[in-house]
């Protein structure tokens, strides 16, 4: 199983808002893509919030091919539509692992 995770620190002005988009737009319209079987969203405890909060989304697949297919062929879009939406008001930092059994 691959994971494929997004840390992001928020701005306190958009946060609720982020938040929002974050659940009802922005994680369905990922999973729609066919590419992972499950995502969890997570708010980051015991930060340091003074520059806004830390959210962290994990989407799930069962291969890295299913996992390149969306950085070929949907993270570009994703990724302009999140970077027009909110700008430099949030900072994203990508990591891929894999589930050690």
């Amino acid at each position: 199983m691959i994971v494929y995770n997004v840390t992001i620190k928020v701005d306190h002005s958009i946060a609720a808002d982020w938040r929002y988009w974050m659940i009802k737009e922005h994680i369905p319209m990922l999973m729609n893509t066919g590419c992972f079987i499950d995502a969890k969203f997570f708010r980051l405890v015991d930060q340091d919030d003074t520059d806004g909060p830390t959210f962290c989304a994990q989407y799930y697949c069962n291969s890295r091919t299913e996992y390149d297919t969306y950085i070929e062929q949907f993270a570009p879009a994703m990724r302009e539509e999140t970077q027009k939406r909110w700008s430099n008001q949030l900072v994203a930092f990508r990591s891929l692992m894999q589930l050690q059994e």
